[in-house]
């Protein structure tokens, strides 16, 4: 039978694991198995940099802790060696950066993850990894609300390249083909 100091320490464990859960917007739950200590280091210290909470733990703890946080779906894949990363405000960056592992080291695979407090499916997860940064997504919106203004500046610099306004409205002037004077109608002949 385990001490009590023993079983303080796993409710403790339990109840961190839970407050991280519920604080985090995304988390994805991965099997570790094969990884040497060289590539963890590196897998570490590129989460660390993302801002995401990677830790190993033991599936009965997990398991308690997504019980309490209030994720129901996590118990199928809790065997096995199992670790979590949380993340508190990219919803992104920790599915996209284990996949990306995990396409290369063949042992390292994805079990599950959640957004919000909910449990999301393995699909879902895999469309999340394939998302581009959060860096990325915003420049692709800045570029698209800059094209139409861009476009309107290169217009008003070709006007200026031109001679201004008024040199467009001369050539414009030039070009346009004189109009024909419309011809007299015949007058109409009145009856006496």
């Amino acid at each position: 039978m385990p001490s009590t100091a023993v079983l303080e320490k796993k409710k403790q464990m339990v109840a961190d694991l839970s407050e991280r859960i519920k604080n985090s917007c995304a988390g994805v739950v991965v099997d570790y198995k094969g990884i040497n200590v060289e590539d963890d280091t590196k897998l570490r210290r590129e989460l660390r940099e993302a801002g995401i909470e990677y830790t190993v733990v033991k599936n009965s703890i997990l398991g308690r802790a997504a019980q309490d946080a209030g994720l129901e779906g996590l118990d199928s894949v809790l065997e096995g060696t199992t670790a979590i990363a949380t993340s508190a405000d990219d919803y992104v960056a920790s599915a996209r950066i284990l996949q990306k592992y995990a396409d290369t080291h063949n042992n390292f695979s994805l079990k599950s993850g959640y957004l919000d407090g909910e449990v999301i499916t393995m699909e879902k997860l895999m469309a999340l990894a394939k998302l581009p940064s959060r860096e990325i997504l915003l420049a692709t919106v800045c570029n698209v609300f800059n094209a139409p203004i861009a476009a309107f500046a290169r217009g008003v610099q070709a006007i200026v390249d031109k001679g201004g306004v008024e040199a467009c409205e001369s050539a414009k002037a030039e070009e346009a083909p004189a109009e024909e004077a419309p011809a007299e109608a015949p007058a109409e002949e009145t009856a006496e």
